[in-house]
């Protein structure tokens, strides 16, 4: 009998013992059907189950604190996206000469504003998984109209739109991309992501309250390397950890990733923020030896690196499998980015409003979104580069910070000659001869992406925009009954150093 692996659901309701939907997978043919957990245990345990993986809830990696998710009573469906339009986003800003109004001291710390002189990140699309982007912000606006926010997908049955109400995805994309120029007061230039002239791709797969799965997580994944080539994906950014620990060899999510990672994609995740506890980098995608893991610098603010510091919430450590992470470090302490407008954001911690339309936070979701933006760099200067390429040449050329580890310096990777390698076998997953996943012995693909352009649900600032139908009442409303809400707690401005 063939291995298999095997997905399956948590579903919680009040005042009820948690049931589990199961997905099972052999060949080609799907069953459903429903597991207590002692049942699950059982079926582990049978010869030819290679593993049994919870669809558990995913934690966002910046200050915040994750909580119990509902598993929706029906799957995703979906179709094949439309290719972007003819014609690009090839336009011309005056980004070099902007540099003097910049407030963004991160940018000088990893010099990226150095690095502008060669790469600004036109023509690569990241793909950010996340809660969503606001996309119509002037920060991703291109001078003569359109957004670089060229496409959007929703994989989770509980969103109402590809809106981002949460907000995290927003400021993460800010990071990455954001653009100031087109302001034509105070703020022009002001607040610049690394790669300001590239492209995002927005995958949210969470629902409007933050709350995601693994299964929505693999969905998205696999969204971008499906769409890689109509929309130029180069990178993905997951400032997201899953909540359970588990060996990279057998955890699905770790197998999306590689699988992302082998088909030409850089994938960047955050490395978690439970500081130095023994499980800190445990935790998946960021326990993948492929991946490239980030881990928070505090810069305090200022352009030296001569008083940078760990931030102490920043994960670091060996991974169940002995793998060393993070295996690089990137600023994310007090980091200012795009707020999305009457997000969860703004009225869970007020006080971190910056200047009306920017939100300052923490977290190893930052620090990321800050290398995302570094590889978009890189790529956009060696288009034909490997993600190991990529990788090497940003781990070859950190930066040491005595007691901290290594922060990457942008300007000089893009001189970077070394590809990454590594000994260590894949996940059990993978097919060591194709790079992708065995689709024999596993599937993630219950979830498809139906067309939902011109409808009420649609991002009218992107190409394409994707949704899923389930999750929802006749009425329209989100079924209570089928939503776990959650709420973060966020640190406050100055306890983002702690």
């Amino acid at each position: 009998m063939a291995e298999l692996t095997i997905v399956f659901r948590l579903r919680f309701a009040v005042a009820l013992s948690a049931a589990i939907c199961l997905l099972l997978v052999v060949g080609a043919s799907y069953a459903d059907a429903s597991l207590e957990r002692r049942a699950a245990r059982r079926l582990a345990r049978r010869e030819g189950v290679k593993a049994v993986s919870p669809n558990r809830a995913m934690a966002q990696s910046a200050s915040d604190t994750s909580g119990g998710y509902t598993c929706p009573a029906t799957d995703a469906t979906t179709t094949a996206a439309k290719p972007a339009p003819s014609g690009g986003l090839d336009y011309e800003v005056p980004i070099l000469n902007a540099v003097s109004r910049i407030d963004q001291p991160f940018l000088r710390a990893i010099r990226a504003d150095s690095a502008w002189t060669r790469a600004t990140g036109r023509g690569v699309g990241v793909a950010v998984i996340d809660t969503g982007i606001a996309g119509d912000l002037p920060d991703f606006q291109i001078p003569r109209g359109g957004s670089r926010v060229i496409a959007s997908a929703v994989t989770n049955p509980c969103a109402r739109d590809a809106n981002d109400h949460y907000g995290h995805g927003t400021h993460v994309a800010g990071l990455i991309a954001g653009n100031s120029l087109i302001y034509n007061n105070w703020a022009h230039g002001k607040y610049m992501g690394v790669a300001p002239r590239a492209n995002l791709i927005s995958v949210k797969v969470s629902d409007d309250d933050g709350n995601t799965t693994v299964l929505d997580v693999i969905y998205g994944i696999q969204f971008a390397v499906d769409h890689a080539t109509d929309y130029g994906i180069r990178v993905i950014n997951l400032s997201l950890s899953s909540t359970v620990a588990e060996s990279y060899r057998t955890d699905p999510l770790d197998a999306a990733a590689e699988s992302a990672w082998f088909s030409g994609l850089a994938v960047v995740t955050a490395a978690g923020n439970e500081g130095a506890t023994n499980d800190g980098v445990t935790f998946a995608p960021a326990n993948d030896p492929w991946v490239i893991t980030a881990g928070a610098l505090d810069d305090r603010g200022t352009s030296t690196r001569l008083d940078d510091l760990l931030a102490s919430w920043s994960s670091r450590g060996l991974t169940q499998d002995g793998v060393l992470k993070p295996e690089v470090l990137a600023p994310g302490a007090r980091l200012v980015s795009t707020l999305a407008p009457n997000s969860d954001f703004a009225h869970l911690c007020p006080e971190c409003v910056v200047d009306s339309r920017y939100f300052r936070a923490g977290g190893t979701s930052m620090s990321a979104a800050v290398v995302s933006g570094a590889a978009a760099l890189l790529f956009e200067e060696h288009p034909t580069w490997s993600p190991a390429q990529v990788k090497g040449a940003l781990t070859s050329k950190l930066v040491d910070v005595p007691g901290a580890g290594g922060v990457i310096d942008v300007a000089a990777a893009l001189d970077g000659t070394a590809a990454w390698t590594t000994s260590l076998a894949p996940n059990d997953l993978i097919d060591a001869s194709t790079g992708q996943i065995d689709w024999a012995r596993a599937s993630f693909r219950r979830a498809s992406f139906r067309d939902a352009s011109g409808s009420p649900l649609s991002a009218s600032w992107t190409r394409a925009s994707f949704r899923c139908d389930c999750g929802f009442t006749s009425s329209g409303e989100v079924d209570p009954t089928r939503v776990s809400f959650r709420r973060v707690s966020f640190r406050r401005t100055a306890d983002f150093d702690r």
